[in-house]
């Protein structure tokens, strides 16, 4: 079994299989220490904790990570605590991905003595509809190629790796949807100045803060697509972050220096079918969730630990005919439609009242006040927001 990519998805598999006595091959094109630090969000829903635990994975996330139980909605001048704990009786956990990727190298490479490649260069597929598959990359130690056969190759390697590239062309399509907005990410050396996310909803458009730790603060500002971060200095940023999350009785932000500013244009694509041949696709290799509702890290572990058991039972006996294996797309995708409708539906709450547009404006605003007046529209947004749904 080859691997291509060692971000979550890549090394949640890998490890899977390790444990369940699988080889396995995971080829990555950075360093381990990139990959370790590379900065990326990370709220985890709860089922993933769980399952990451269960299985062996991580050693102090449940311990380490914080507990988030509720969101803050500021919008009209007012704020309104939203208590999904209360309605569902589960939480989000926060854990920065580089401390999650760290954990998952640990517990593949170190502890299970997995085999990881890192700093490959030049990989290619080869043979994908035959029942022995190939991956070629060049060794970065001597400039050599080498060749790994293989039963089947994992794809996780992202949307510009060449897992994707390999599909056949004809025989899978790739459904895209842009937002036409773009959101500027900041990460400050600052203390949240709430206990929970907040989710800024204003005519300037869309601002969030995101605790990350008790030092650091991410915080988002609408801006348009294809912005250039230097046209925010950090003035305009701390004016506008401000401005978009005032409300009566609110705490004044905690400011700090920004050490990170970069624009993410607001888009998502879904890959189908997540397969073909003896490739399998799992993360951004297959789906792209914009980070409107957290939901990118979540799908790619649900993709990994579905595919693994799969791949296991094919290749242990338990499933001779892969039958869970030929299922592998069918159910990560009802899943992945799922988190995809609720990013859109939740766009349109954070950002129709920046459009201009009255009718957008009111019914933004409609869709926020019923989550406070109405039990039902509650306990369906909590539902959606924790991915704590018994099917897809």
């Amino acid at each position: 079994m080859v691997v291509v990519g060692a971000g979550p998805a890549g090394l949640a598999l890998g490890g899977v299989l390790r444990a369940a006595g699988v080889d396995c091959v995971v080829l990555e094109c950075e360093t381990r220490d990139f990959i370790e630090h590379r900065p990326r969000a990370g709220v985890i829903e709860e089922w993933a904790v769980r399952a990451l635990h269960r299985r062996g994975l991580v050693t102090t996330l449940l311990t380490g990570a914080e507990r988030h139980t509720a969101c803050t909605f500021r919008f009209e001048g007012e704020q309104h605590r939203f208590d999904y704990q209360k309605v569902t009786g589960s939480h989000h956990f926060v854990y920065p991905q580089p401390l999650l990727v760290t954990d998952l190298v640990r517990a593949y490479a170190d502890v299970r003595g997995g085999d990881i490649r890192f700093g490959v260069r030049d990989v290619q597929l080869h043979d994908l509809d035959s029942d022995r598959p190939a991956v070629s990359y060049t060794c970065p130690g001597t400039g050599r190629r080498r060749r790994i056969h293989c039963a089947y190759v994992a794809g996780c390697d992202g949307a510009r790796g060449v897992s994707r590239a390999a599909l056949p062309e004809g025989r899978f399509r790739v459904a895209r949807h842009d937002y036409g907005i773009g959101w500027l990410a900041l990460l400050a050396e600052t203390p949240p100045s709430a206990d929970t996310v907040l989710f800024g909803v204003h005519p300037d458009g869309f601002a969030g803060q995101m605790p990350r730790s008790p030092e650091l603060t991410r915080f988002y500002l609408q801006c348009p697509p294809g912005d250039d971060p230097e046209n925010w200095p950090d003035d305009r940023i701390w004016a506008q972050l401000r401005s978009r999350l005032a409300a009566d009785g609110a705490a004044p932000l905690s400011e700090g220096p920004i050490i990170e500013k970069r624009v993410l244009d607001m888009h998502d694509y879904v890959v189908e079918p997540m397969a073909a041949g003896r490739l399998y696709l799992a993360g951004d290799a297959a789906h792209l969730v914009a980070p409107i509702a957290a939901k990118g890290l979540n799908l790619a572990l649900y993709d990994a630990f579905l595919l693994a058991d799969a791949l296991t039972a094919r290749l242990t006996g338990a499933d001779p005919d892969g039958a869970a294996l030929a299922g592998y797309s069918q159910v990560c995708l009802r899943r992945v439609w799922d988190y995809q409708e609720f990013s859109q539906w939740l766009s349109e709450v954070y950002h129709g009242a920046a459009t201009g547009d009255p009718f957008r404006t009111g019914t933004s605003l409609a869709r926020l006040r019923r989550l406070f007046t109405s039990p039902l529209a509650a306990a369906a947004f909590a539902e959606q927001y924790l991915g704590t749904a018994d099917h897809y």
